[in-house]
């Protein structure tokens, strides 16, 4: 019945929806094959501990993180009493701490512990800076603690005759070493989290993954192996509650299962005969025979790992600018120090006056701020991609979204479901939904994408199938049954032809409208006359036209890639109001049409989800891959959306834009306050009387910090899903 069937309803668009089918089919199992990947099985556990993490700084081991981490906690309590005993901070916040046998100690002796314990990694990552020919972030911090420390030492060691804080004499920077310490370790820290976050959830994730399986053998009976032991081509066992353990499809039973791990689907997703499901998504309900596909390296899970995993060895413009203001500032901080020493000593004579100013100078200079200017908004816009359904595969992809002219989507599977359904109705002597009843009845057994189309049109109304009696299937040309003793047909132009029946002009004039969009036609006739005609097409999805919508809200434009004809790119591109489109485009052509908009119109991103989209993901300034994070596509894509809705490359360009605005926000300031404070320190002014305090240093730079983590916070606010 279904082989006739399938010859009903127009040759040409069963034609293209099978070969769409068998192209989608081949595009899912292809997505499970990342080409080098520690399995998330066996090895995951060797994968995790041996997994090494990447900083603007370099290549560090995961222990960094517990290192920079353990450090900041144990520097933390020792700077607030190095701060509350100090001289500066008591006469300036009008205050006094207790007094007790050693307590003038605390500052030095905490301050060198802190500097010996906190300002260690700094001093190491400042070496290899050296040693490499680039000074930069660490070299600076390095020189103002250790600047500052020698010189707080000497004044503990050999206080001079006049140290008096209440005049700005000469006193210890203990208690700005010990808290530029401390924030760099915080900075450090949030820094090498930011990067290792999303891997860290993953791994917690292949955790999930169960160690057993029950396999199902020749005989029916089931027997528990190592996952490990799995091959393509078992048959295993899915008891409700228990995890699947690894990629396949299901052969048998129905259920529900919780994806929220990898898809972010807070819904369970319906699973039947012939659904594929993901390894470590969780069985809810019924029992399941799963035919494995594919087994440790080659699940999606190790596969969107693989890809974090290239996230991470990735940098941003904004953090090679962030590096490029530390290499400059480390110069004009050696340069200012120089100057303000030889100056002061010059014109003074007065070596006490000389070593102060270039201390303040130096310590000023440090990069509280800019050490957290931008690993804040990483790891916050971080946050926000992954609670958004947005896995950064490159960082670039994300800052070069910001500056995008053009967006293309492929037309099937991103813009549209890739699904045939009913997408326009007419009928005549008859309602709607009695039209609809008889059709969904006759249609009710077959598994055919027409049929399929209709039902689901059924249901979207609320129509209850009709009963339908005698069956018949008529070879290449449709198919009949009985509704009430009434003889209907349902089929194409050939059911037609060899019924003669004349199509009326209210019929005519619809058969006329779906052919010029490129849309099937599928007629119900009774044994007298034609009732009814449905259009059927690939259905565009509504977050399309929202998400066109809403780009050009952004001010971009919005083109279509398609391999269809003329009528139906135009048609699509009408009803989603699409700027620009490509019809009947080959697929190595594809990026010859990204490079055609570049040279016309700017930047462009590309948005796909299949294997030919692949040359045009690569092509294009910014790749965008539909699906789960595992389609050969995802190879060439920077950015993935694992919810495959085209309204995620919105909150693409929002975020891209936010973070980038935070970012060179937060430079701008964390650079911007040395331009005042270090000339100052210098004491460009002082002729008039002005010069920056030690004190006053210290606060500019504690403001400067400040204003940049609550500016880094601000972030948070932005709304990714507004209209």
């Amino acid at each position: 019945m279904r082989d006739s069937h399938q010859e009903d309803h127009t040759g040409e668009m069963a034609h293209h929806h099978e070969h769409h089918q068998q192209n989608r089919q081949a595009d899912h199992i292809s997505m499970h094959q990342p080409t080098s990947v520690p399995s998330v099985h066996s090895d995951h556990r060797q994968t995790s501990d041996a997994h090494e993490g990447h900083t603007g700084h370099g290549n560090m081991h995961e222990g960094h993180i517990k290192v920079m981490r353990n450090r900041f906690w144990v520097s933390l309590p020792l700077t607030i009493l190095v701060v509350l005993y100090s001289p500066m901070i008591q006469h300036w916040f009008k205050f006094e701490m207790p007094k007790f046998p050693g307590s003038d100690l605390i500052p030095a002796v905490l301050g060198s512990i802190i500097f010996f314990y906190g300002g260690l990694p700094f001093l190491g990552m400042a070496r290899q800076e050296l040693a490499n020919r680039q000074p930069g972030m660490m070299t600076l911090i390095s020189l103002a603690i250790t600047t500052a420390y020698l010189y707080s030492l000497s004044i503990f060691f050999f206080p001079p005759p006049k140290m008096d804080v209440t005049t700005g004499g000469m006193t210890d920077f203990f208690w700005e070493l010990a808290t530029l310490i401390t924030v760099m370790l915080l900075g450090h820290w949030i820094e090498l989290r930011s990067v290792g976050q999303a891997q860290g959830a993953l791994r917690e994730l292949a955790k999930l993954m169960p160690d057993t399986a029950e396999r199902i053998l020749p005989s029916g009976e089931t027997e528990t192996v190592e996952v490990s032991q799995l091959h393509a081509g078992d048959l295993v066992l899915i008891r409700p509650g228990a995890s699947i353990p690894a990629d396949g499809v299901v052969r048998e039973g129905e259920s529900s299962l919780n994806e929220s791990m990898l898809t972010g689907e807070s819904r369970p997703v319906e699973k039947n005969p012939g659904d594929v499901v993901i390894g470590g998504s969780v069985n809810l309900s019924g029992s399941l025979r799963v035919e494995i596909q594919q087994v440790g390296e080659n699940t999606a899970l190790a596969g969107i790992m693989r890809l974090v995993e290239e996230a991470q060895k990735s940098q941003s413009h904004a953090q090679t600018l962030a590096q490029r203001a530390a290499y400059y500032l480390t110069l004009i901080a050696i340069a200012a120090g120089i100057l303000t020493f030889a100056g002061w000593l010059l014109f003074t004579g007065r070596l006490p006056d000389a070593i102060r100013n270039t201390v303040t100078v130096l310590v000023i200079a440090c990069p509280h701020a800019l050490g957290l200017a931008v690993p804040l908004v990483i790891a916050i816009s971080t946050t926000l991609s992954a609670r958004n359904g947005l896995l950064i595969r490159r960082r670039l992809a994300l800052e070069n979204a910001k500056d995008l002219n053009y967006i293309i989507f492929d037309k099937t599977g991103t813009l549209t479901s890739g699904v045939q359904g009913v997408v326009d109705f007419a009928t005549m002597g008859m309602s709607r939904d009695d039209v609809v009843a008889i059709a969904a009845g006759i249609e009710a057994d077959s598994e055919h994408s027409i049929a399929e189309a209709i039902r689901s049109y059924a249901r979207a109304l609320g129509v209850h199938p009709a009963m339908a009696t005698n069956f018949e299937s008529l070879a290449g040309r449709g198919v009949k049954a009985k509704v009430n003793d009434t003889t209907y047909y349902i089929g194409g132009p050939r059911l037609l032809e060899q019924q003669k029946w004349t199509i009326p002009a209210s019929l005519e004039s619809a058969q006329h409208k779906a052919q010029g969009a490129g849309q099937s036609v599928i007629f119900l006739a009774s044994e007298e006359s034609l009732i009814a005609l449905f259009a059927i097409s690939d259905v565009v999805r509504e977050e399309s036209r929202a998400a066109v919508q809403q780009l050009h809200d952004l001010g971009l434009k919005v083109a279509m890639l398609t391999g269809d004809s003329e009528a139906v790119a135009q048609a699509v591109a009408k009803e989603l109001n699409i700027d620009t489109y490509f019809a009947q485009v080959l697929p190595e052509h594809k990026a010859e049409k990204v490079r055609e908009l570049q040279r016309n119109s700017g930047k462009v991103a590309m948005v796909g989800d299949g294997v030919n989209d692949a040359p045009a993901l690569v092509t294009a300034d910014v790749g965008i891959a539909i699906g789960a994070g595992t389609d050969v596509a995802i190879e060439s894509a920077g950015i993935i959306l694992v919810k495959s809705n085209p309204l995620d490359v919105v909150k693409i360009i929002r975020l891209s834009r936010a973070t980038y605005r935070k970012m060179i926000q937060n430079l701008v300031w964390a650079t911007g306050y040395n331009v005042v404070a270090i000339p100052l320190a210098m004491g460009i002014l002082a002729p008039w009387g002005i010069l920056l305090d030690p004190a006053v240093g210290a606060v500019l730079m504690s403001i400067s910090t400040i204003v940049v983590s609550i500016n880094a916070q601000l972030l948070r606010r932005v709304n990714l899903n507004r209209v």
